[in-house]
């Protein structure tokens, strides 16, 4: 085989590796998984948005520290340790997201308990300025919350399914392989007034991670010269967004078990 035919291919395996890593988009690489492209900024459960609005809306607060990662698990490096969490370290903030954008801003009302601290201070600067300067407008009292949502993080396996296919043939080989991590969240809804857990509900969502090389390896003029090529693609799903599927999936069912047991019901449309 000649130097210009395997230059040849290298051109073609690059440009292959660049069409790959779109295609990991779309195919994912292990069997029925799709690796699929998204923003956080959005609601990834189109079903939580568009449920329809409540009846009587329910207050519902969640505090901080009610819902944090119990793994303790670490980024995950073969070659050296890292420090840094696999999972975000405010999951709280997904949450209060999921119920205040579930039906559109229109099924939960959400109260601020993450900030408590910081409101309540604003407010006490409000109602002494006001007193000092005779002010009779009063401060609307703070909405009480007749719902806590709790829960957290609580497994996160990593590498639990891996897998790949392969092909060699003339110092010319072409790979695929694929990772899954698992990450499993627990949400429980509990009544303020007598501390029962109403319902809990437990969510697994999976984190895929794919690969894609090709290389090629070739002796000329009877092994003393030495042509190599390598090229690949890599793309993990955002761990994040796999957190805020799993979260807003929970929020969902928390719902439509709340209308099953006649917690609340859905507005009545024309």
């Amino acid at each position: 085989m000649q130097l210009p035919l395997l230059l040849f291919l290298s051109a073609v395996l690059l440009s292959s590796c660049v069409h790959d890593y779109g295609d990991l988009l779309n195919s994912g690489g292990a069997p029925g998984k799709v690796i699929t492209a998204a923003s956080i900024l959005d609601l990834q459960s189109d079903e939580l948005k568009n449920l329809p609005a409540a009846k009587r809306q329910p207050t519902i607060a969640v505090y901080e520290n009610s819902f944090k990662d119990f793994t303790g698990q670490r980024d995950s490096n073969s070659k050296f340790a890292l420090f840094s969490t696999a999972t975000t370290q405010a999951p709280e903030a997904l949450v209060i997201r999921a119920l205040k954008h579930a039906a559109n801003g229109k099924f939960f009302k959400v109260v601020e308990r993450v900030g408590l601290d910081s409101l309540t201070k604003e407010r006490q600067i409000i109602r002494s300025t006001r007193e000092n300067f005779d002010e009779d407008q009063q401060l609307k009292p703070l909405l009480f919350a007749g719902l806590l949502l709790q829960g957290g993080i609580i497994s996160y396996e990593t590498n639990e399914k891996s897998g790949g296919l392969g092909a060699r043939y003339f110092g010319i080989s072409s790979s695929k392989q694929y990772r899954e991590d698992t990450v499993t969240i627990s949400l429980r809804l509990v009544s303020v007034s007598t501390g029962e857990i109403l319902t809990e509900v437990l969510v697994s969502k999976s984190i895929l991670s794919v690969s894609v090389s090709h290389d090629i390896f070739r002796f000329f003029e009877v092994g003393t010269r030495l042509f190599e090529f390598e090229g690949g693609t890599a793309q993990n799903e955002s761990g994040v967004i796999a957190l805020q599927k799993a979260i807003e999936t929970g929020v969902l069912k928390l719902i439509n078990i709340g209308i099953e047991r006649g917690y609340w019901q859905y507005e009545e449309t024309n």
